[in-house]
């Protein structure tokens, strides 16, 4: 009998999240950086996002990390992804403080490695057992680390996006950003300019108790964002969610954009210019697939996380294969040319791009792309796996993938089941041609999943 593969207990998929105070405290952020601090020797650079909870777990990975002998450069309040993108310039390591779309009561902590990727599976997991066995070898007095402080390393970022676009494209174009008062009041609007746009700003001022919005960009709280831009003349608003890795859309007459619309967009874009694969997780729309063939791209599916998206990328690339683009149909685009993770500043830049190149508006191109019937739902249990097995057994007939839950194919339309791996239910999402067919497979499934959990008691 194969062992048992071991898991991540404390982190996520997105690294370690919780409520300040009960599930993340400064003691347990002491801790990570203690085991940081033991596995990743050298200096490790520090950021956190605008949360008031920021300075105080900064404080306590700073301890940890110089208690084991590392050298800590505090970067201040910046992106997740101007973190890392400074982590792969110059550090051996880095932890971001931040709880990207959670509420403001919420903090976490991201562990980046050397090459500005986050943390994998495997090292995460043994960072969890130096943290549960509590075995730091704390250096002598004489062999602690060094702190310093370098909050303008951030210019680094900004001056690396800009520098992807030359040409000045946003000139004559008005854009409404609306950073929700995090990290990004201090570099999209930066970008933005320098590509010659003029820029409004909505929730443009720092502020961790997030007065404006919550941290999620979710279409609910976008309505000033939409007013802002039919007000304006506007031709387009971006949101940012917490820590801004992500980017979301309204269009000229202030519509949201789909995440999944975004990311195909983005896609027939870049892959009209370079051939190769692009790499997305399993819960991405077919759209997304649709517009990369017919420009002549092909597509790998990851494991949903933006990590397996970035490391399979790296993966393809060390292999001698094109890779021109990769993502998460929740806004998180990765663009291998500039760095491996999710950029949102990136993205409102490309965006920009992209309507400088076509001329037509945001509306316009978004009603080019293929239509799709979307339904997602969750159901709560702690049986997620034993569903999932379940509907395994009857659906052996059919197309199936089994690289993250189930995911079954009928054509261009498919329906996924998964298991949380931060919560207790299973997410059901389907993808189909039209609603007809969407509502009628979201129906077919939801009943095989209610029988089995009736089977369960």
């Amino acid at each position: 009998m194969a062992p048992e593969k071991k898991q991540k207990r404390l982190f996520g998929t997105n690294g370690v999240r919780g409520i300040i105070g009960k599930d993340m405290t400064p003691d347990l952020v002491l801790h990570i950086g203690e085991a940081l601090g033991t596995m990743r020797k050298g200096c490790i650079a520090i950021g956190r996002d605008t949360r008031t909870s920021g300075d105080t777990l900064a404080g306590a990975i700073k301890s940890g990390l110089l208690a084991t002998g590392c050298d800590v450069v505090d970067c201040g309040i910046l992106p997740t992804p101007a973190l890392q993108y400074i982590v792969r310039e110059n550090y051996d390591g880095g932890a971001m403080i931040t709880a990207s779309h959670n509420p403001p009561e919420y903090n976490g902590v991201k562990i980046i490695e050397p090459d500005g990727t986050e943390m994998g599976d495997e090292d995460t997991i043994h960072l969890e057992e130096l943290i549960a066995n509590r075995t730091f070898p704390v250096r002598s007095w004489d062999k602690v680390g060094r702190e310093f402080a370098n909050p303008h390393l951030v210019n680094e970022y900004t001056r690396a996006i800009i520098s992807k676009f030359p040409k000045e494209p946003g000139q004559r174009m008005t854009v409404v950003v609306d950073p929700g008062s995090g990290p990004a009041c201090a570099t999209t609007p930066v970008i933005l300019r320098a590509l010659g746009c003029r820029v409004l700003t909505i929730n443009g001022i720092m502020d961790g108790t997030f007065p404006g919005r919550l941290p999620e960009p979710s279409p609910d709280g976008l309505f000033g964002l939409s007013a802002l831009v039919t007000a304006s003349g506007a031709a387009f608003g971006v949101a940012h969610d917490g820590d801004a890795d992500r980017a979301v859309f309204v269009d000229e007459t202030g519509q949201f954009i789909d995440e999944n619309q975004e990311f195909a967009l983005v896609a027939q874009y870049i892959c009209q210019k370079s051939k190769g694969t692009l790499v997305t997780p399993v819960s991405t729309s077919q759209m997304v697939e649709m517009v990369a063939n017919q420009a002549g791209c092909d597509v790998m599916y990851t494991p949903v996380g933006s990590i397996y998206v970035a490391r399979t990328m790296r993966k393809l690339i060390n292999e001698g294969k094109p890779v021109v683009f990769g993502g998460e149909g929740n806004g998180g685009l990765i663009f291998p040319d500039h760095q491996f993770c999710r950029d949102g500043g990136m993205t409102a830049a490309m965006m920009v791009a992209i309507l400088a190149s076509t001329r037509m508006p945001l509306s316009e191109l978004i009603r080019t792309l293929p239509k799709r019937s979307i339904i997602k739902e969750k159901i709560a249990t702690r049986n997620g796996l034993r569903v999932i097995e379940k509907l395994s057994g009857i659906y052996t007939h059919e197309q199936v993938d089994l690289t993250d839950g189930l995911k079954i194919r009928r054509g261009n339309s498919w329906a996924l089941v998964r298991a949380s791996g931060t919560e207790p239910l299973i997410r059901i999402m389907v993808d189909a041609d039209d609603a007809q067919q969407g509502d009628a497979f979201f129906m077919e499934l939801k009943d095989h999943i209610s029988h089995a959990l009736l089977s369960m008691g």
